[in-house]
Formats: C-alpha cells, sequence, structure tokens
C-alpha cells in the first residue's frame, strides 16, 4: 500500500517492511488519540462550561473502573509498542555469521569505501544482492551519518570511534545514500549511491578495473616500514607484546585491568600506546598520531588480524 502511494522511499531490505510497519502503526495511534483526545476536551468544554457567574461546578465522584481501564489500556498499548520496537531494533542492530565486511571512511565531503578483496570506491557502494554485509565506519573529521533511506538504516560515523552497520539488500537497484548529520558548508553534496548486483555481476565488478592490493597487504607493508616488527617480533626478547592472535583476546594491563583486543582497542595503541600499557611491557611505543591516517589504521588492523590466524581470507579486516 505504502509503494502504491508513494509515501515512503522504495523498499531494498529485509528489515524496510518491518521499519514501515511500526512507522504505519505508530501514526495511526498517534493520530487517533490526537484526535480522541481533542474531540473530547471540545466536548467537554462545551456541555460542562459556566453558563453563568454563579453557577457553581458539582463535585463528581471518581470511578475505579473507569481509572482502571484508562491506565492498563494505554499501558497494554505502550508495552505492545516497546515489544514491537525492540524487536525491530535487535533485529537491525544483529550482524549474521558470514557478514561480507567493508570498510567506510567519512571525509568533508565524501564517502570513501574500501572492500576486503582491496577493491575502492569514493562515494559509491557495491554490494551482492541477498548477502549480509556489515560496514565498519569511522570519520576523519567531523561527524557524519551514514544513511540509505531504502535500507531504513542509518548510522552516526564518529571521529576517533568506529560505529558498524548491517543490512541485507534484498532487491537489485540503484539507491540514494546521504549523510544525515551536518558536516559543513558542502553536506548537501555528501551523497553517493549504492549498488546492488547479482552475485555474477558483482564478481565481475570486483575484478574489474580499480581493483588494488587487498587491506591486510596494504598494512603488512605499513607495518614492516613503520618498522613495527622491530618491537612485535613474537620472540621471548622483544621489547613489545605479541600481536600473533592478539585480535578478540583478553589483555591483561599494568594497572590490574583486563581489556578486550577489539578495533577500538587497537586503533587506541596506535594513536596512543601509554593510555594502556600491556602486563609485564614498559611503555615505549612511540605514537603514531600525525604519521597515520584512518585507511592506513585500519590496514595495519587488518594486518594484525591476520597474525596467528589459521586462514588470513576468511578474517578481513572491517575497519
Amino acid at each position: 500500500m505504502t509503494q502504491e502511494f508513494k509515501l515512503l522511499p522504495q523498499a531494498a531490505s529485509e528489515v524496510a517492511s518491518s521499519v514501515d510497519h511500526i512507522t504505519l502503526y505508530l501514526t495511526v495511534v498517534s493520530v487517533f488519540f490526537t484526535a480522541l483526545i481533542s474531540l473530547l476536551v471540545i466536548v467537554f468544554a462545551t456541555r460542562y462550561r459556566r453558563r453563568h457567574a454563579d453557577q457553581r461546578a458539582e463535585q463528581i465522584e471518581g470511578s475505579l473502573p473507569l481509572e482502571i481501564f484508562w491506565t492498563v489500556i494505554p499501558l497494554a498499548i505502550a508495552l505492545f509498542s516497546f515489544a514491537w520496537g525492540a524487536r525491530v531494533f535487535f533485529r537491525m542492530n544483529s550482524t549474521p555469521e558470514g557478514s561480507l565486511p567493508i570498510s567506510v571512511t567519512g571525509k568533508q565531503w565524501m564517502w570513501k569505501v574500501q572492500h576486503p578483496e582491496g577493491r575502492r570506491e569514493i562515494n559509491d557502494l557495491h554490494v551482492p544482492v541477498g548477502v549480509p554485509v556489515e560496514l565498519t565506519m569511522i570519520s576523519e573529521d567531523v561527524i557524519h551519518s551514514f544513511y540509505v533511506p531504502a535500507l531504513r538504516t542509518k548510522r552516526d560515523v564518529l571521529p576517533g570511534r568506529y560505529s558498524k552497520l548491517a543490512f541485507v539488500a534484498n532487491k537489485v537497484g540503484v539507491y540514494d545514500i546521504f549523510c544525515a548529520e551536518y558536516c559543513g558548508t558542502k553536506h548537501s553534496k555528501m551523497i553517493g549511491k549504492l549498488h546492488v548486483l547479482e552475485d555474477s555481476q558483482y564478481q565481475a565488478w570486483l575484478s574489474g578495473a580499480g581493483s588494488g592490493p587487498a587491506p591486510r597487504e596494504d598494512g603488512a607493508q605499513l607495518f614492516a616500514a613503520l618498522r613495527c616488527d622491530t618491537c612485535h617480533s613474537g620472540q621471548d626478547n622483544s621489547r613489545g607484546p605479541s600481536l600473533a592472535g592478539l585480535f578478540g583476546a583478553d589483555v591483561p594491563l599494568a594497572d590490574g585491568q583486563v581489556v578486550k583486543a577489539d578495533l577500538d582497542y587497537l586503533r587506541e595503541s596506535i594513536l596512543k600506546p601509554a593510555v594502556k600499557i600491556v602486563a609485564g611491557y614498559q611503555p615505549l611505543m612511540p605514537t603514531y598520531a600525525g604519521q597515520v591516517n584512518e585507511e592506513q589504521i585500519g590496514q595495519l588492523i587488518a594486518y594484525m588480524r591476520t597474525l596467528g590466524a589459521p586462514d588470513p581470507a576468511s578474517t578481513e579486516t572491517t575497519r
């Protein structure tokens, strides 16, 4: 029905219909109660108005059944709305196993995208139809917001912090990508395109012109160029901890805390190594803030995620 009346953008994801249905439900409920309350206010204000100056209001005793009725009914509606909304929310924010990892970097005023196979693009995002996709996003400057109306999904892209967005596009086509957070003078021009392709078309696109080294391969070269291997060699006498199998592991710190080696921890360790000192090691690592950009940090993390992994090809980075 909504498609026929063009009230909403074209739906191109598995959760789009769920979002549309709950939006329509909340709109109908809001309009109904707004109209009902407004009507009752008008009726009561007219019927029970003061008709002459010496008229006094009659005291009316309360009705327990009536009090229970208008307490229980709104409570039931609110709980139903919450349960439905929570179900849709968790569905939108869950990442299926085996999702295709893609890195996205927001920058005034463009979206930079890198696929795990090495293909890069700007203000375009190519994905296969029916395949779960996980975007790992970060900003190089100010707050942006990655918004695809056809997918009914949006996520803020923050500087200094990774955010993730998972979706499954179920309809082949080309759809708009917007920045939904004001980010500067050319905010309105920060527009891209989502290209949803059949699997054969997607594979042909991946192997076309513009392909380059995979992020882990660029990360390996950068790791060597920055001489990270001099301290993180994995030997017993190394000045830095081993990075083999580090990603996702628990890391004991010198202050007694234990932290998870996730994307944010690895990024912080590159830019602010003195913040969290690994137990048993001295704070010798220099900061690389200003020497590497967000894209290069993602490449370093991509390489580190392959260290000690049984199959590097199956552990692609998501920045």
